[in-house]
């Protein structure tokens, strides 16, 4: 997709998505809103972005209706202003429906009450209510001066998002519905364009400006965590990192973020012929293209391409050879020299992984979550002074209003003794049938069977053999949702809970139908009502005996900041399902036990060919997600609370706390490579060529490079943290890289033999290195 840009602009713009609740959600309450801000927009100014861009939630604004919240860690305007400080433009994404795995899209559920509305369509409650949202939107950025037009950073904004995906499940009321929408838009009179957005990357981004494209919109950039009950789905954890450039806990990826940073720096050289015409294509060969932007002042960039997915190819053009590894794009900016090839990354890999804490630090923590645990059992069944009687079984979402993730189902039933499944001395078959997306069932106080749907079907079909005894039997089902649908034609629609039969069978195959029968209902759970998730009330049992794998306990300790600056994250293996608090601020909801598919992973990667949602697909079989982020802002020095509710039953004396480390950085640069996109203005002042470069830095403040691990000028084969040598090898190679990088904070070294020496005449080498910073 391409689109022109606004006149503010200098002519295209590289987009990146910040996704602002997301990191406003990661700050808490009484945290300083603008912490995490600054230093991810700097990052991604560094990456050589132009935009960031910002959805806008309507149910994190408006949860009750008319009533607006953008005070604190929720101030949108603050957002736009410091975007604007770094230097930068935004793209502001109003929808209001943003998808985005976010719960229900986006959208208040109190909009879903509103009599007669249906949700993106020709609907006049709904339409009414969406611009009533999107002006106030509009007006609060025109007060401060906000737009372009106004002399403010907004060069852009959206208004609906992916509705080509279902428009056809509208019928001809979609059309009607998207031309109003842009009309509404328009008529708010923003002075700038208003959009639906585009997504890809290196190949594909090259590819895109290669063919006249003028605004590339990455998803995600950073994408960072979903706190609290934010979460979308169902069954979406709280980690939005999508190997994003900038990951989950504000860190750069490497080599992707640097690779890319070469790439916008490449493509920025281009820029004068970019925007001053179009690009003319020329054929190469099979698979093989040129596009060339030529202005009649003899300004001249090219994009040469390989879009074959085997094999590497020479290609002559303007009197010139130049070599195209496949599924590649080389970038010319004076139709001449390469200063950036998509295959081949200049930039360093860095592998910071979480670790468990070292030494005393594991001791500290080991004390922590070992010792020092008090609980409080969460009832089974009704609590509540005032709970709700209706005949019959509720729909979970129209009856919670999505107050909570938790309804109760309670029943009590008389049971005479001439029933079959008390003659017979068989247990009775308790069915039940849930929309979703989990529940737990207990007979007379006790568990007896639990079931989930799963991303492909949120429905729950449960069947168990249970004891009954002769008179008063209680039956009480924990329905709860595991965040509303975000995503698909009249997903609005897609209702929760138990919604039946409930049936109680028998060895022979008569039932009872229960379904119609006077059923108690409470919304959320007593530990919701008393507040345990702060920590602060007296209510907590502090015994020896802690109790371990068992359903409905709320627990609670005390623990100490981890040593370092380093991100941090919990991890959660022996834990079953819940959610957790840290100092009352929500860290989500937790799901070790929820494992991602057994199959489709693969041992290799091959970039090479189109992306698809399939492709490259790791971690099979294992858990979804055991690793929670803890923002450091929430954290004080000593005497944090933390507070778990634990559904299903686990044991939080395994917990344990983990924090980023850099293990290795590593580079690999070969001969062949461009020089330094850096070095580009060199040799355009002095007409002299300057050769491939590896370069590598300490990604942390106050690191240096204290060793070598591997070094190689020749050929080496492996990956970061298990190269290898090959039979060709330079003896001189450590010592030079000693030499030039142990004890600072960067290094860099030309790949050449005048360097190395030449270990095989006639052969294409590289230089290798994995080094380790402290």
């Amino acid at each position: 997709m391409t689109m022109s840009s606004s006149s503010c602009s200098s002519g295209w713009v590289v987009s990146v998505i910040l996704l602002l609740p997301m990191v406003l959600s990661a700050l808490g309450a009484t945290v300083s809103y603008d912490t995490m801000w600054p230093d991810l927009i700097q990052k991604s100014k560094d990456g050589g972005l132009d935009v960031i861009e910002t959805y806008v939630f309507w149910n994190l604004h408006e949860s009750v209706r008319n009533q607006y919240d953008f005070e604190g860690r929720k101030d949108l305007v603050k957002f736009v202003k410091t975007v604007a400080e770094a230097g930068l433009y935004v793209h502001l994404r109003i929808g209001p429906y943003v998808c985005a795995e976010w719960n229900y899209g986006g959208f208040p559920l109190w909009l879903y009450f509103i009599p007669g509305i249906e949700f993106r369509t020709d609907n006049e409650p709904f339409k009414r209510e969406m611009q009533r949202f999107t002006a106030k939107i509009v007006d609060m950025m025109k007060q401060e001066n906000l737009y372009a037009s106004q002399g403010g950073p907004i060069i852009l904004s959206q208004i609906e998002n992916e509705y080509g995906n279902i428009d056809k499940d509208y019928g001809s009321a979609a059309k009607s519905y998207i031309s109003w929408a842009a009309s509404m838009a328009t008529s708010l009179d923003t002075g700038v364009p208003w959009v639906i957005p585009v997504e890809d990357l290196a190949f594909s981004v090259a590819r895109f400006f290669q063919r006249g494209g003028t605004f590339q919109n990455y998803y995600m950039y950073h994408g960072g965590t979903n706190f609290g009950r934010t979460t979308g789905g169902p069954f979406i954890a709280t980690s939005y990192d999508y190997d994003a450039p900038i990951d989950e806990y504000g860190v750069v990826r490497q080599p992707k973020w640097g690779h890319l940073k070469d790439l916008h720096k490449a493509i920025k050289l281009c820029e004068q012929a970019l925007v001053a015409t179009d690009p003319t294509f020329t054929s190469l060969g099979q698979n093989l293209e040129a596009h060339v932007y030529k202005t009649g002042s003899g300004i001249c960039a090219a994009f040469l391409a390989n879009v074959g997915t085997q094999s590497d190819a020479t290609v002559n053009f303007n009197g010139n050879s130049y070599h195209l590894p496949a599924w590649s794009v080389s970038i010319l900016p004076d139709c001449k020299n390469v200063v950036f090839n998509t295959a081949k990354a200049n930039s360093q890999v860095v592998s910071p992984e979480f670790k468990h804490l070292p030494s005393k630090d594991i001791m500290d923590s080991l004390d922590t979550f070992q010792s020092g645990w008090s609980w409080v059992n969460e009832p089974v069944g009704i609590s509540s002074s005032n709970p709700l009687i209706k005949s019959g079984l509720l729909e979970q979402i129209n009856t919670t209003a999505d107050s909570s993730d938790y309804l109760w189902y309670s029943l009590r039933t008389e049971i005479q003794g001439n029933e079959p499944f008390l003659q017979d001395g068989t247990q009775a078959i308790l069915h039940v049938e849930s929309l979703g997306y989990a529940l737990y069932a207990f007979i007379n106080g006790k568990l007896a069977g639990s079931g989930t749907g799963n991303s492909d079907s949120a429905k729950v079909t449960l069947e168990k053999p249970i004891t009954l005894v002769q008179g008063r039997n209680t039956i009480d089902f924990l329905s709860l949702t595991v965040g509303l649908q975000n995503y698909g034609a009249f997903f609005d629609k897609k209702g929760a809970g138990i919604t039946g039969p409930v049936k109680l069978g028998s060895k022979n195959g008569t039932s009872i139908d229960l379904s119609s029968s006077q059923w108690i209902y409470q919304i959320g759970l007593k530990g919701e009502e008393l507040g345990l998730s702060s920590g602060t009330l007296s209510q907590w049992i502090s015994q020896s005996s802690l109790p371990k794998n068992q359903p409905l306990i709320w627990y609670k300790t005390n623990f100490d900041a981890p040593n370092g600056n380093g991100p941090i994250a919990l991890d959660f293996t022996g834990m079953g399902k819940g959610e957790a608090w840290v100092n009352g601020q929500s860290i989500g909801r937790y799901w070790p036990t929820f494992l991602s598919p057994k199959s489709g992973c693969t041992d290799s990667c091959n970039y090479r060919g189109s992306y698809s949602s399939n492709k490259c697909l790791k971690n099979c079989g294992a858990s979804s997600q055991k690793l929670y982020h803890v923002p450091r802002s929430w954290v004080k020095p000593s005497g944090n609370i933390l507070v778990i509710f634990e559904e299903m039953g686990g044991d939080p004396t395994n917990l344990s706390f983990v924090t980023r480390q850099t293990e290795s950085l590593c580079s690999r640069v070969s001969e062949s490579h461009p020089p330094p996109v850096d070095t580009w203005g060199l040799v355009q002042t002095t007409g002299k060529k300057s050769g491939p470069m590896l370069q590598l830095e300490c990604p942390f403040p106050g690191q240096v490079i204290s060793s070598i691990k591997f070094a190689n000028f020749g050929t080496s084969y492996g990956i970061c943290g298990s190269f290898k040598r090959g039979r060709c090898t330079s003896a001189k190679a450590v010592a030079i890289v000693q030499e030039a990088c142990i004890g600072s904070k960067s290094c860099s070294l030309g790949v050449s033999v005048y360097t190395f020496g030449d270990p095989c005449v006639g052969r294409t080498k590289s230089l290798a290195v994995e080094a380790t910073c402290s």
